[in-house]
């Protein structure tokens, strides 16, 4: 009779136990994204309506009107002003003064530089037509036979492709779990496996550091045919993608991708 209590005693705990996890694991998401957007709401809040004179506030008059405070503000103003700002640098007077800002800036002798290279990674991450950063790929790094997972930026060009015989890429190979550090490499096309996984997707599976692993939305057929091999990487040899061999040979290289640039 007592080990059947016991039984059922730790029967209901381990369910309370379950329950409790589960809660756990539906709210804590939930929360922690609501807790982080209230925080930059907040924080961009208190730096802009500070700005906005007193008689155009509108959070002002939420709070001596309505008495209640709405949070926010400064974000919509900071939506609004970029909406305008890129409005006016569409038309002609607007092109007129950033040309004009631009001649005044390349003539600042470190300025210049600072300014040139985030407009160029500004507009290289944020131009609708750039495949910058929308291309998942694995890489071995750090020795043969040890994947990573890493992100396409663009075509190299300049001296380092014109320094090396390869068609190579520019890679951006991210750290776990601080996904904005990571390093730069240049990788010989023909040594990447291009992923059919979004950057989102990759993004969530290095934060995590694997635990949240994304679903693999190819056929089964394609699932079930390996790419490569350790043993392969190692020592080359043929690797079957989609049904055609690649030989890998005495350069111990990976398989052979195509991609749109190439």
């Amino acid at each position: 009779m007592e080990h059947a209590k016991g039984a059922r005693r730790r029967k209901v705990l381990s369910r309370v136990r379950n329950y409790f996890l589960t809660g756990l694991i539906v709210t804590a998401p939930v929360g922690i994204t609501i807790a982080l957007a209230l925080w930059v709401i907040n924080w961009i809040d208190s730096k802009i309506v500070p700005l906005i004179p007193q008689g155009y506030n509108p959070q002002l008059f939420f709070q001596d009107y309505v008495g209640i405070h709405i949070p926010g503000i400064g974000l919509v103003v900071v939506l609004v002003g970029l909406t305008l700002i890129g409005f006016v640098a569409a038309g002609l007077v607007g092109r007129v003064m950033v040309r004009t800002g631009e001649t005044l800036l390349n003539r600042m002798p470190i300025i210049r530089s600072v300014y040139g290279a985030l407009k160029q990674i500004f507009e290289t991450v944020l131009r609708s037509s750039s495949r910058s950063f929308r291309e998942v790929a694995l890489i071995e790094y750090p020795r043969r036979g040890i994947w990573a997972i890493g992100f396409i930026t663009t075509k190299t060009t300049g001296e380092v492709q014109n320094d090396i015989a390869e068609d190579v890429v520019n890679v951006f190979l991210p750290t776990t779990p601080n996904p904005t550090s990571g390093f730069l490499l240049f990788v010989p096309r023909k040594d990447l496996i291009v992923l059919d996984m979004s950057v989102e997707e990759a993004i969530k599976m290095i934060v995590s550091a694997g635990i949240v692993t994304p679903a693999d939305r190819r056929p089964e057929e394609v699932q079930a045919v390996p790419l490569v091999s350790a043993e392969n990487s190692a020592d080359g040899g043929e690797i079957d993608k989609g049904g055609a061999a690649v030989d890998v040979g005495m350069m111990k290289k990976g398989p052979v991708i195509q991609n749109e640039e190439g």
